[in-house]
């Protein structure tokens, strides 16, 4: 352990998955409560586009990812609320419309797109300090407005209709619950990439469920689970050579069903 810890970038992937884990804990609990996992993953595909963006303009990626997938959050949001068409129908429209763009901004730009395939699939080693600088100021800003808007986001998540009642602008919440959901995006876009990153929000909150329903306990639950699967997964693909962001996957996948197997075992001997 203090072999890897001498190293500057798996200093920085260490840190990484604290912060990564911080906020996926607490927006995975609202995606989890509120069961729009699939509109999650329509806002992280969608936001390929910004990606695609901001190679174009010869910036760092992320800069382009954070306005097009706060933009890909309210549009899908507002479609999902708003129109005749079916939420999934909308998520997969956006969802393909995102990539879509993204794909021809890269083709559009000269030369070769460096660590395309990080933004993808995930590389947690090649997180830098100032997309270090970036995760934190995010998370700050995650854990501000949840803080802040508690039980506007649990009236939200749980009775709409009694969230209209007391006075709570649902629409808006949601709305802002979705940009929450953008932002988690981009702080975990380099852990696991585009393509894992509702399975890093979903599994840690879905297995803290099992342990308390207690809102703002699956949250610290979560919170915990994200950090100690994430360092394993991290620890695993350095031993044996392999892609950082599925092995945490995998790390999450292995411990996920394992539970739910010995919790199946276990109530069919009580029963």
């Amino acid at each position: 352990m203090l072999e890897i810890l001498q190293y500057d970038f798996m200093r920085n992937a260490f840190l990484t998955a604290i912060l990564a884990s911080i906020a996926c804990g607490i927006i995975g609990v609202y995606v989890v409560v509120k069961k729009i996992a699939s509109l999650t993953g329509g806002i992280s595909h969608a936001s390929f586009g910004g990606i695609g963006l901001g190679y174009f303009l010869g910036t760092n990626p992320l800069y382009g990812l954070i306005p097009f997938s706060l933009l890909s959050a309210v549009i899908m949001g507002l479609v999902s609320r708003r129109s005749k068409v079916s939420e999934d129908t909308a998520t997969s429209i956006l969802w393909s419309l995102g990539m879509a763009l993204g794909i021809i901004f890269i083709s559009m730009t000269p030369g070769y797109a460096p660590d395309l395939m990080t933004y993808l699939f995930g590389n947690i080693l090649t997180v830098s300090t100032s997309d270090l600088h970036i995760m934190i100021a995010l998370n700050a800003l995650i854990v501000i407005i949840v803080y802040a808007l508690y039980k506007e986001f649990m009236a939200v998540c749980f009775d709409e209709e009694f969230a209209l009642v007391i006075g709570v602008a649902v629409e808006r919440i949601y709305l802002l619950l979705l940009c929450l959901i953008a932002l988690t995006i981009v702080l975990l876009i380099k852990v696991v990439g585009i393509i894992l990153i509702i399975a890093l929000l979903t599994m840690p909150a879905s297995l803290s469920a099992h342990y308390t329903h207690n809102l703002r306990n699956m949250m610290y639950l979560s919170i915990c689970f994200g950090a100690v699967f994430s360092i394993m997964g991290l620890i695993l693909s350095y031993t044996l050579d392999i892609p950082s962001g599925a092995t945490i996957i995998l790390v999450m996948s292995a411990v996920y069903s394992i539970h739910f197997i010995y919790d199946g075992i276990r109530k069919k001997v009580h029963a």
